[in-house]
């Protein structure tokens, strides 16, 4: 299947006519249709200074290219040595693809993605940070909002009121990463799952309380699924409950539907969350800091963080960067699109 190449470039450049000059955008491809890949698509859309080259996905390019007028290509054109990127987006789930995609690209391209597996981000930084430097490129991993604004928040809590507790609390909302990871067990058709908090607990802290809570006293996850045709129920809830690193140890609770309720009354993605950071400065003088996010689409406020940080990835390799980075590492400054000096008269 061949597509023109050119003939897409020029479609996605007449919808942004009104940048003048398109030879100084970043070039961006995301990795993955899905729907974190059309948030980012949409965050690409709103940005002045990238330009969307291509989508690369397992499903035939060129009926999706026909659907949607975008610029789709099958995964193989990424072995194409002329393919100019300047960055690629991985916009895979952390379950099975990233683990994988992560050091295969960062190989090749400088990369971009939300992995989130929290237990594993040591090991997966370990092999992304040898592939890209074996490849002399610039991989960030785990952006979004947690792993990544979340992070970058419970790391200003600690260093600025060090004494005191950090707590991250996540929903009610559609966790993209626990869903992915629910979808990919066997007998699961489709299905999702929620993280509710325990407001309890929040309101507590809230408050100025800093008690020692465990992973159930902090959340419930609630799965909605849709077996596959013959599964055996029972079996299937135990194998979702007990999985590690996502349903193990927390209070879990499952639902089995058919795929029209899943259709009808799961197809909104909200989520958010609270950081909060409660400490004293001195005797009796309590502090108590907290970013909140409300969010009515997860994988579109996620894919425009991926898309701030492609805006980094792309400034720090062209000073010379190279190596697997974090949100930790990547200076505020380089995720917007103004410059210092305006930075500095506008916003600080």
């Amino acid at each position: 299947m061949v597509l023109d190449l050119a003939a897409m470039r020029d479609s996605l450049n007449r919808r942004h006519s009104s940048v003048k000059d398109m030879t100084n955008r970043i070039r961006i491809g995301i990795l993955g249709y899905g729907n974190l890949g059309r948030g980012a698509i949409r965050a690409i859309e709103a940005t002045p200074d990238l330009t969307l080259q291509g989508i690369y996905t397992r499903r035939n390019p060129l009926t999706l290219s026909e659907e949607t007028g975008l610029p789709f290509f099958g995964l193989d054109a990424l072995d194409v040595t002329q393919v100019e990127l300047d960055v690629l987006l991985l916009c895979g789930g952390s379950a099975t693809d990233l683990p994988v995609q992560g050091p295969e690209y960062a190989r090749r391209f400088v990369t971009v993605d939300s992995f989130d597996t929290h237990a594993k981000i040591p090991e997966y930084f370990a092999q992304v940070d040898e592939a890209a430097r074996a490849g002399d490129r610039l991989a960030i991993i785990s952006t979004g909002w947690d792993p990544g604004l979340f992070s970058l928040h419970r790391l200003l809590g600690e260093a600025i009121l060090p004494k005191g507790e950090t707590y991250t609390f996540w929903g009610r909302g559609l966790s993209q990463g626990h869903s992915d990871a629910l979808r990919r067990i066997p007998g699961v058709k489709a299905g999702v799952q929620y993280t509710i908090p325990n407001e309890a607990s929040l309101e507590a802290i809230r408050a100025g309380s800093r008690p020692n809570l465990g992973p159930a006293e902090r959340h419930q996850r609630e799965c909605f699924v849709v077996p596959d045709e013959g599964a055996d129920l029972d079996a299937l809830r135990e194998a979702i409950v007990t999985l590690p690193h996502y349903f193990a140890d927390y209070d879990t609770t499952v639902h089995f539907i058919d795929a029209e309720t899943l259709a009808r009354e799961h197809a909104a993605m909200p989520h958010g969350g609270v950081v909060i950071r409660s400490a004293t400065t001195s005797d009796a003088t309590n502090q108590v800091v907290e970013f909140r996010l409300a969010l009515d689409s997860n994988p579109e406020f996620t894919g425009a963080v991926l898309v701030a940080y492609a805006r980094a990835a792309h400034r720090l390799y062209q000073r010379g960067e190279r190596g697997a980075l974090t949100p930790f590492d990547v200076a505020p400054g380089l995720l917007s699109p103004r410059s210092p000096d305006e930075l500095r008269r506008d916003l600080l």
